[in-house]
C-alpha cells in the first residue's frame, strides 16, 4: 500500500510511493523548477546541469544533488524527466535528446525557434510516447484559471475577440545583468518571439488554436539605444483562431508594465482589471448587455477569485502561482500517462506564432498561415525551414532581428553593459 493523501488535486506522496525523479538544466530560472520538484507534487530533484560551473556548484550544494556540465552525461543519470530552463533559443535540441533517451520533457516558455524544429519536436514526441509540456506559467494565475472556468460554463458564449498583453520593461542595468554578452539571446530576440505569456492564457481560456497571423514591430531608438540590443522593443500580433475569432497580442519591453487579458464572447465579456501590481489588480470583471444578461446574473460584477484548489501551495510559488501549477500539471500528466493541456502541439503552435509574426513584420504585416502541427500532411512542408535571427544560427538568408535591419548598438551602451557584465565575472565579448 502507498502512504498518500490528497491536498485538493495535488498528491502528497509517502515514503513507499516512488516519486518522479527530475533533472533540471539551467540553474538560473531553473531553480524555480528545482525548488518546486518536491513530494508535494510527487517529484524529486536528482540532478542539475549547466555550463556555468561556479553557479552550478553552488546550486548543487544547495539542493544536495548531482551536477553535470555535460548534457549527455546528465541524461545518463537515473531519472524519469527533464526540465529545460536553458537559453530561450536552445530548447528543441535538448528536448530531442531527452526524448530519445526515454525522458519526459517540460520546456520553458518556447518550444521551438524555427518551424523545422517544431516539426522535429512533434515527430519526436509522437515516436517516444513520452509526456511533453510547455512550461508556460501565465495561464495558471488565479484570474486566468477563473476566466477559463467562466468560459467553460458558457456564461459569455463563444469567443469573438480577445486581447493579451505581456509587456515587461526593466531598469537598463537590470536588463543588462540578465543579458550577459553581445550574443545573448535577449539582445537578439525579435519583438514577436516572446509571445507565449500573452497568447497562452487566451488559448487556455477559450480552447482555440491559431491558424493565421499578422505582425507589426514597434521601433523606438529612445528605448533601445541605452542597451546593447539589436532588436525592437515591442510588437502587435493579430491571430486568427480556428473558430474565426481574432486575438490581439501585445508586448515586449516598452515602458508601461502590463500583464492583462480580455475576452469578448457572443453573450458577454470578461477581463482582469488593470492595476499597479505585477499582475494588475488580480480582479476579474464580467459584464453583459442589459438585453442579453442571463437570468439571475448581475449585469456587471467584479471580484477577486480564489484558487480552484491547492491555494496554500500556489500562494507560495512564483509568477502568481504558475510555478507551482506547471510542476503539478507535468507530474500529473506523467502519472496519468496522458499529455497535458499545454502539450507539444499547442506549445509548437504558439511558439510558431512568434516566428511567423516576425516573417510578417518584415513584410509590414503580410499574413502568414500557421500550419496544423497535429497533422503530418500540414507540417511536412516546413521540415527544412531553418529560418532564424539568432547569431548561433547564422547562415544564408538569415533574417535581421529588427525591422531596421542589422543595426549596431551604440558604443556607449556596449561599454556600459560591459561594466555590468564584468561585475558578474563575465570576460567575453
Amino acid at each position: 500500500m502507498t502512504n498518500s493523501k490528497k491536498v485538493g488535486k495535488a498528491i502528497v506522496t509517502g515514503r513507499r510511493d516512488r516519486p518522479i525523479r527530475v533533472g533540471v538544466i539551467g540553474v538560473g530560472r531553473g531553480q524555480s523548477f528545482a525548488s518546486g520538484a518536491t513530494d508535494l507534487v510527487g517529484m524529486k530533484l536528482v540532478a542539475l546541469c549547466d555550463s556555468w560551473g561556479e553557479k552550478l556548484e553552488e546550486a548543487g550544494k544547495r539542493y544536495n544533488v548531482a551536477t553535470y556540465t555535460d548534457y549527455d552525461k546528465f541524461l545518463e543519470h537515473d531519472m524519469d524527466a527533464v526540465v529545460l530552463a536553458n537559453y530561450f533559443h536552445e530548447h528543441t535540441p535538448f528536448a530531442l535528446k531527452a526524448l530519445a533517451a526515454g525522458k519526459h520533457v517540460m520546456s520553458e516558455c518556447i518550444s521551438n525557434v524555427t518551424l523545422a524544429e517544431g516539426v522535429a519536436l512533434c515527430r519526436a514526441v509522437e515516436k517516444s510516447g513520452k509526456v511533453y509540456m510547455l512550461a508556460e506559467n501565465y495561464p495558471y494565475t488565479r484570474f486566468n484559471m477563473e476566466m477559463r472556468r467562466l468560459y467553460r460554463s458558457g456564461e459569455i458564449g463563444k469567443v469573438t475577440y480577445a486581447e493579451g498583453e505581456y509587456n515587461h520593461p526593466m531598469q537598463p542595468d537590470e536588463m543588462s545583468a540578465i543579458s550577459v554578452g553581445l550574443k545573448h539571446w535577449r539582445n537578439w530576440i525579435p519583438s514577436t518571439y516572446y509571445c507565449t505569456h500573452a497568447l497562452a492564457p487566451l488559448m487556455y481560456i477559450t480552447d482555440t488554436m491559431p491558424v493565421a497571423v499578422n505582425g507589426l514591430s514597434i521601433t523606438s531608438p529612445e528605448v533601445t539605444d541605452v542597451l546593447p540590443r539589436y532588436t525592437d522593443p515591442g510588437s502587435v500580433i493579430l491571430c486568427r483562431m480556428d473558430n474565426g475569432a481574432v486575438f490581439r497580442i501585445f508586448g515586449l519591453w516598452l515602458p508601461g508594465h502590463s500583464n492583462w487579458y480580455r475576452v469578448h464572447g457572443s453573450k458577454g465579456a470578461m477581463e482582469v482589471l488593470r492595476g499597479a501590481g505585477y499582475f494588475g489588480s488580480e480582479q476579474v470583471r464580467v459584464w453583459h448587455e442589459a438585453w442579453d444578461c442571463p437570468a439571475g446574473t448581475e449585469k456587471d460584477r467584479t471580484y477577486k477569485p480564489d484558487w480552484p484548489e491547492n491555494a496554500e501551495l500556489a500562494n507560495k510559488a512564483g509568477h502568481g502561482g504558475g510555478d507551482f501549477w506547471t510542476n503539478f500539471e507535468f507530474a500529473s500528466a506523467i502519472r496519468s500517462k496522458t499529455q497535458p493541456y499545454l502539450d507539444v502541439y499547442r506549445g509548437v503552435a504558439m511558439s510558431s506564432v512568434g516566428i511567423l509574426a516576425w516573417k510578417s513584420a518584415l513584410k509590414d504585416g503580410a499574413p502568414f498561415v500557421v500550419p496544423d502541427f497535429r497533422k503530418e500532411s500540414s507540417r511536412k512542408a516546413f521540415e527544412n525551414d531553418h529560418w532564424s535571427p539568432f547569431p548561433d544560427h547564422a547562415g544564408p538568408g538569415q533574417p535581421p532581428p529588427s525591422i531596421r535591419g542589422f543595426i549596431r548598438p551604440k558604443p556607449a551602451a556596449i561599454a556600459h553593459a560591459r561594466k555590468v557584465w564584468a561585475k558578474q565575472g563575465y570576460k567575453g565579448k
